[in-house]
């Protein structure tokens, strides 16, 4: 276990690595003069000078790339063009935030697709599996966009129940995280369905019920405990599809998430704070797929061997 844990954040370093000089490049090469851009387009060309020898920006690309990846090894990503701040002063609490906004979210998906796809593949071609299928099929074809929408006029303009942006209180968790995880709970339903009506097929399982073992044990207990890995897999996956889904739902509901910053770092052209930003989101991304390779060694003690 601890051979893979050190092999995982040595893979996260290297990728953090060629990430940091892909996202150098390919910002060096959008065309545009930063410090134009930094100074405005009005800007005399001496204070556009002036803050191109301030930022190093006259220097060779091979010195400039030096520079800023000993920057990033002491943990500095550089200052916001706008506000003037350190990229990592401003994407800390707003990764925070999208942290809480994907847990919530992901926790309601899991419970409702475990339930929901265990009951369905429990009455499998019958009316509370077809239900369920059509539920599914609904929340896979309809947009985050659509669905937040309609939630924020029926729930916060009509009825007015619930507010409509921010994250002060608890009720502003209530239509982002519906939103986001009933999404991503219609898929994860379809996927949990299968992999139970397939571990439900087995001969071990026809052995429980001619011993007389009861349906909801064998479904939850035997079946669902054999049909963990695959599903384990789809929801490692998921969360990593939910982080980009939480850039569409922060955008709707004015929620200061890293998905909102990094949109609106790329509409301002703010290079360094989009570079952290997409940093960030990556090793993220990697850190999932560390978990779900330790939660595979949970669910099947045999891997652990290999």
């Amino acid at each position: 276990m601890l051979k893979l844990v050190l092999a995982r954040l040595a893979f996260m370093v290297a990728a953090g690595f060629v990430l940091l000089t892909f996202l150098f490049c390919l910002f060096h090469a959008i065309p545009g003069d930063p410090a134009r851009l930094i100074a405005g387009d009005s800007a005399p060309e001496a204070l556009v000078q002036s803050i191109r020898q301030a930022y190093g920006l006259d220097q060779p690309l091979l010195t400039q790339y030096t520079t800023y990846m000993g920057r990033v090894l002491h943990g500095d990503f550089g200052l916001s063009n706008f506000s003037r701040q350190p990229v990592l002063q401003i994407v800390g609490p707003r990764l925070l935030n999208t942290a809480k906004l994907a847990g919530w979210s992901m926790l309601l998906a899991m419970s409702v697709s475990l339930l929901l796809g265990s009951l369905s593949a429990m009455y499998w071609d019958r009316p509370l599996d077809r239900g369920v299928t059509a539920f599914s099929l609904v929340g896979i074809c309809t947009p985050i966009f659509v669905t937040g929408i309609l939630g924020i006029y029926f729930f916060g303009v009509h009825l007015r129940w619930l507010p409509i942006g921010g994250m002060s209180s608890w009720k502003h968790y209530v239509m982002p995280v519906l939103t986001l995880g009933l999404a991503q709970a219609a898929g994860f339903t379809r996927m949990v369905r299968a992999c139970m009506i397939d571990a439900l097929g087995r001969d071990f399982i026809t052995t429980a019920r001619a011993k007389g073992v009861p349906e909801r044990t064998i479904v939850f207990k035997h079946g669902l405990g054999n049909a963990l890995l695959p599903i384990i897999t789809f929801f490692g996956l998921g969360l990593g599809h939910m982080l980009g889904g939480a850039a569409v739902a922060e955008s709707i509901f004015n929620w200061p998430g890293l998905g909102r910053l990094m949109v609106d770092s790329i509409l301002t052209r703010d290079l360094p704070l989009t570079q952290g930003c997409i940093f960030f989101f990556a090793m993220t991304f990697i850190l999932v797929n560390l978990i779900v390779d330790l939660l595979y060694r949970w669910a099947d003690p045999r891997i652990a061997n290999d």
